[in-house]
């Protein structure tokens, strides 16, 4: 018998029907990929914005430097690299787990343009952390990493200050720079507020006081780990040491090959000024308050005013601007790759 007409017509399926968790992986998923992307192009947008709205400073910068010595420049940029190479030291010497030398140093120069973007050295502070954590740090030890890195470098630049001051007695002219009484009266009462205002949020707020007792706990017993290390030490605090010189051989460097009146340990010295004086200000990277004050102080050492400024533009397009995108593409690659 030959089969029915109807025996040849496809046999329609019921379409698979999926599951509420699956509909929710599915949208995670999407959601997650969304956040990377995001993630990957915000630091180019966030360039893009402020290079139009600094962008005169940038050309008034590119210009100086276009009619500088070149050879200085590239002394500028020798110093430049070896900075980020003192950033990764002080990382790792804030840590007793030994880090990839590679993905650290990628993350020190991604983490520079991200500093430069957000205030107080957050975002530099954000790229690290994120690498500790994807590394296994677990996220306490973490941030009493940055904590260390954070009090280490300040104490370091007080002693580098103090050495370049015996050191050179005669590179510094205080005139203008020393403070008078209520300047020091303001600094002065301004760390004992801090003080108090931290004792007494711990004292009357109570849920504060368990995590944060934690954390100095943690914070002690990773410094005291760390210092029983002689490579550890070396690392945290030679590199620590070594930022501030590096930073202001590298300004020195700009200024020389733009004929500034100033030694090299004039300039470093005007750096250490200016950024203990201003650098708690939260601007991005120290750029504002920290550039006024190298210029007043190199203008107070016999630099006249207008080379001094130029100075400090060369030196911020040549440590800012010209790192600034490969930076964000660095840091975009490793947001990527899942390194951050």
């Amino acid at each position: 018998m030959s089969p029915l007409p109807l025996d040849d017509l496809p046999v329609a399926r019921p379409a698979p029907v999926r599951s509420p968790s699956a509909a929710r992986l599915t949208r995670l998923t999407r959601l997650t990929r969304l956040t990377r992307l995001t993630l990957t192009l915000l630091p180019l947008l966030a360039i893009g914005a402020w290079a139009a709205v600094d962008w005169r400073a940038v050309s008034e910068g590119a210009a100086r430097l276009a009619a500088a010595d070149p050879r200085w420049l590239l002394a500028g940029v020798f110093f430049t690299c070896l900075g980020w190479v003192a950033a990764a030291c002080v990382r790792q010497g804030a840590l007793p787990e030994r880090l990839p030398p590679g993905p650290l140093l990628a993350s020190q120069f991604a983490a520079g343009a991200a500093n430069h973007i957000l205030p107080a050295s957050i975002g530099a502070h954000a790229v690290t952390l994120r690498f500790l954590q994807r590394r296994g740090i677990p996220l306490a030890r973490a941030t009493a990493s940055l904590a260390l890195y954070s009090l280490v470098k300040p104490l370091a630049k007080t002693v580098v200050l103090v050495v370049f001051l015996v050191a050179f007695p005669d590179a510094l002219r205080l005139g203008d720079l020393a403070p008078d009484t209520w300047t020091l009266l303001m600094a002065a009462g301004a760390a004992v507020l801090g003080l108090a205002t931290a004792a007494l949020l711990l004292t009357v707020v109570r849920p504060l006081r368990r995590p944060a007792l934690g954390f100095v706990r943690t914070a002690l017993t990773e410094a005291r780990t760390l210092h029983t290390r002689p490579s550890r030490v070396l690392a945290l605090w030679g590199g620590s040491a070594a930022a501030p010189v590096l930073q202001g051989s590298v300004i020195a460097s700009v200024g020389f090959s733009l004929g500034l009146p100033l030694s090299w340990a004039q300039v470093v010295l005007a750096l250490l000024l200016a950024s203990t004086a201003v650098g708690a200000v939260p601007a991005p990277g120290g750029i504002g308050p920290v550039d006024a004050a190298m210029v007043f102080t190199m203008a107070a050492l016999g630099a006249p005013v207008s080379l001094a400024t130029a100075t400090v533009i060369g030196y911020r397009v040549l440590t800012v601007w010209i790192p600034l995108l490969p930076g964000a593409l660095v840091l975009s690659a490793l947001v990527h790759r899942k390194v951050l």
